[in-house]
């Protein structure tokens, strides 16, 4: 009998034990997901979880989540910011940089350190990267005169996507494409006279302008003559058939 008891006593000690266990893995052990990975610090030093789990014991562990999913971050330059190309003329572009953190411990670790909490929120990740993206784009729109970046638009993005993705490896960040929603020129009453750049630019523009307006000009006075022309041949025919109609009558 003793025995039983005993037996019992060690069964239920057991199962005690499991179901604290049980509790203890539901309440500390915290898992990844495909869309968020983790960073546990700590004791036992730095912990990068992918696609797993590990326990997190509140005054003894700290997590830090790490968004894994692609961001789409919008950067738009217009008006007195729009970008001065090769041939000093002023464009209005829209780029969508599609983003993502690098699913590698280090890049983890680089993306929890420099950014923390704002890979969760694409509006607060392009305030804190934008400056990357506009100086990609101003220093190779600056290598292109605007026909070219409107001609040649894949090559333009090819160049900012190369230019900006070193720099956001030190972010932990990957740039997974690049693409060019808006391109156009910027409106003449931006350009600012008194700057050198913008002067060459208005010049150029006003020198463009002047030339396609004569060339407008031109194609409407050689129509307007080629009508008067077929205008004028019509009734020398039209008389000469009279003269003959009368002539043979």
């Amino acid at each position: 009998m003793e025995t039983f008891l005993s037996t019992i006593g060690v069964v239920g000690a057991a199962i005690v034990a499991l179901v604290l266990i049980g509790l203890l893995v539901l309440k500390f052990y915290t898992l990844s997901t495909k869309e968020k990975s983790f960073i546990r610090t700590g004791v036992g030093g730095e912990k990068v979880v992918i696609n797993g789990g590990a326990f997190v014991i509140p005054g003894v562990h700290q997590a830090m989540f790490v968004n894994m999913k692609t961001l789409k971050l919008e950067v738009s330059r217009s008006g007195k910011d729009s970008l001065v190309a090769g041939d000093k003329m002023r464009v209005d572009v829209k780029v969508d940089f599609f983003v993502r953190v690098k699913a590698d411990a280090e890049s983890i670790s680089k993306a929890a350190t420099t950014l923390g909490a704002i890979t969760m929120d694409a509006s607060s990740l392009r305030t804190q990267v934008e400056a990357k993206f506009v100086d990609a784009l101003r220093a190779v729109a600056a290598k292109m005169p605007m026909h070219e970046l409107h001609e040649k638009r894949a090559e333009f993005v090819q160049a900012v996507q190369h230019s900006v993705a070193e720099d956001l490896l030190k972010n932990g960040l990957e740039l997974e494409s690049v693409s060019l929603t808006s391109l156009n020129q910027t409106d003449k009453e931006f350009f600012d006279p008194n700057n050198a750049f913008d002067a060459e630019g208005l010049a150029q523009l006003t020198r463009q302008t002047e030339t396609r307006r004569k060339e407008v000009n031109a194609v409407q006075q050689e129509t307007r003559v080629a009508i008067a022309e077929k205008d004028l041949n019509a009734t020398q025919q039209t008389l000469a058939l009279k003269r003959s109609q009368s002539e043979a009558e």
